[in-house]
């Protein structure tokens, strides 16, 4: 029984195996590196290593560290390992001295068969891809940094012109004694390549046209990626389909020159070139050159799309700060009559609005027009509008510039308790501009954006009172620190006419809410008629707000508003709100909740508002 009992406890422990530690001494990150990849920790823990076996991990050790420490650029470490058996449980340590890195010491780049930069041949040179080499001279030499360097680089020049370029050859000679890694680089352009004409796949229920009319390639174009893009980006803000892809047809490219060759029967195709990654002490890697086609290659643009569905229900419930609860009904349809229709039922507790619209394909000019027509009903400080408008409009431009014309005819009848209902009819023209330059539209944290709206109602047509309007706002946002950002909002506006009955209550201004003098509810600051607050012909307003992001994407905010409306711009007299707020970055954009006070009220007031709109 003895011998029986000693057998099953040799097999015990066995099935667990020796509990051994690691001790690594290595300088930076060389530790982790090491902790992550040698066969001596990967191996803890496991049943089959015995005493023996564990012996031979620590002897193999060094040999195995020399080789990952390598791969940062260290060719001459200076490596120990021992086993400490001493104690209850072996301890294995390495101590690693890395010597001194090897730095890149020169770099030998060469172009093969692109058009040369002085003849206005290919938008790259020798001079200027060095520069933007990104492991350059004096840089140590990491097997990382090198195999990333080299994607960049064919990255760059198959971006534009030259899509089918390859690296022939790329080889890093290390001298280990002298501390030196010397590059070489060759790259082939392939055939230069121009678009060629437009291809659509997938287009069942609407016309060529809303596809054909934002394409801004012409044939003979240079490749260029970015113009792929672009062409993508616009299709996919139509509306039309819910996915787009555009891409060059390299494939019937490809399909052209295979029956080429086989009609030629000139035998296989050419092996495809090598690029060993692997940089090695004292030896070059090489590859072969792929033959380069003479003169531009034809790329068909192609473009494939799955349309959305052509008519479309949507309902919507919300709540704002400004306006109160809110529901929405929307109806589009893709294509009546040529055109797509957008229209809206909205009810809210201090707003009511029905409108309908029609928009045309955009032009190839890049023009988009559209007509339309509501009625709207505002109850806010006491005046009641209701307004009926026929507008027709263009727009162009791109996100970063917006620019846009308005023709419009309304009716207003205009509301206030204890003062005679009035009725006004207008037929206005106004230009507006949009500029932004910002990091992100979604939600930035630098740059600027600004909008100019010049409205202008001169002929007595259809118009109670003859006027001009202008109107700008504009923020700006500027890092402060690593953790701040400091915003600054501004905005100001003037009606010139003869008298202000008959100027419709639309064109005229009041400030206060979420977005103007927080602190003070919406649209709360104007001037008094009776007891209302109704709009004024001057508008000046400001804001400050300094964000602080303790715990990204939390953050919070001081801020501090002034501002006003009024008939006279003498009379424009600041009323200031100042508060704190809570910022939470969403994927859908900066959610703001603030407690702002507001001195001439002398009350607090909660606002709460979504995404960045401007």
């Amino acid at each position: 029984m003895l011998s029986v009992y000693a057998l099953l406890s040799a097999q015990a422990a066995f099935a667990q195996g020796i509990n051994y530690t690691v001790r690594i001494d290595a300088p930076g990150k060389l530790d982790d590196l090491l902790e992550d990849n040698l066969d001596l920790l990967r191996w803890r823990g496991n049943p089959r290593v015995d005493l023996e076996q564990l012996q031979r991990l620590v002897k193999a050790a060094p040999e195995e560290a020399k080789t990952l420490i390598a791969t940062e650029g260290y060719y001459s470490p200076k490596i120990t390992a021992g086993l400490d058996t001493s104690g209850a449980t072996p301890v294995a340590r390495i101590v690693v001295d890395p010597g001194q890195p090897v730095l890149v010491s020169d770099l030998d780049l060469v172009l093969q068969g692109f058009v040369p930069f002085e003849q206005g041949g290919a938008p790259f040179d020798a001079a200027a891809l060095r520069n933007r080499w990104s492991l350059p001279v004096g840089a140590r030499f990491r097997q990382a940094d090198w195999e990333a360097a080299k994607r960049d680089l064919l990255r760059e020049v198959t971006q534009s012109r030259f899509p089918r370029a390859q690296l022939v050859e790329t080889s890093a000679t290390v001298d280990p004694e002298a501390y030196r890694a010397s590059l070489r680089v060759v790259i082939d352009s392939g055939p230069e390549m121009r678009f060629g004409e437009l291809r659509i796949r997938g287009l069942k229920r609407y016309p060529r046209d809303v596809i054909a009319n934002l394409n801004k390639i012409k044939p003979g174009d240079l490749y260029s990626e970015a113009a792929l893009q672009a062409l993508q980006a616009r299709l996919q803000e139509t509306g039309y389909f819910a996915t787009v892809e555009v891409s060059a047809d390299i494939r019937a490219v490809l399909d052209a020159e295979l029956k080429e060759l086989k009609e030629e029967d000139d035998g296989a195709a050419p092996a495809a070139p090598a690029d060993p990654a692997a940089a090695v002490p004292g030896q070059a890697a090489t590859g072969v050159k792929p033959a380069t086609a003479a003169g531009p290659t034809v790329l068909p643009v192609l473009v494939r799309v799955t349309e959305n569905k052509q008519k479309n229900i949507e309902v919507g419930l919300g709540f704002s700060t400004n306006t109160g609860g809110r529901a929405q009904l929307s109806y589009d349809d893709l294509y009546v009559f040529g055109k797509r229709m957008k229209s809206d039922l909205i009810y809210e507790q201090k707003r009511q609005s029905a409108r309908v619209d029609f928009f045309w394909p955009t032009t190839p000019d890049g023009y988009n027009d559209s007509v339309g027509g509501g009625i709207e009903r505002t109850d806010v400080r006491g005046e009641l509008t209701t307004v009926a408008t026929v507008a027709a409009r263009r727009a162009w431009g791109t996100p970063e510039l917006e620019r846009s014309l308005t023709l419009e005819a309304l009716i207003e009848q205009r509301e206030v308790e204890g003062v005679e209902t009035t009725r006004s009819r207008s037929v206005p023209l106004t230009y507006a501009v949009t500029r932004r330059k910002l990091d992100n539209l979604l939600s930035p944290t630098r740059g600027y954006a600004l909008n100019w709206q010049l409205g202008v109602a001169p002929l007595p047509l259809l118009t109670d009172e003859k006027f001009v309007r202008g109107y700008t706002r504009g923020v700006y946002y500027r890092p402060v620190g690593t953790s701040g950002t400091l915003i600054l909002r501004g905005e100001a506006g003037a009606v010139l006419s003869k008298e202000k009955i008959g100027v419709p209550s639309s064109f005229l201004f009041r400030a206060g809410g979420d977005q103007s003098v927080r602190g003070y509810g919406y649209q709360q600051l104007g001037v008094r008629e009776g007891d209302a607050v109704v709009g004024g012909r001057y508008l000046l307003t400001a804001g400050a707000e300094y964000q602080y992001w303790f715990r990204p994407p939390w953050g919070v905010a001081f801020f501090v508003d002034a501002g006003n409306a009024a008939d006279k711009f003498n009379d424009l007299k600041p009323e200031v709100g100042v508060g704190i707020g809570a910022r939470w970055r969403s994927p859908v954009g900066p959610i703001n909740v603030d407690l702002a006070y507001g001195e001439a009220v002398r009350k607090a007031r909660l606002h709460f508002s979504l995404g960045f709109t401007f």
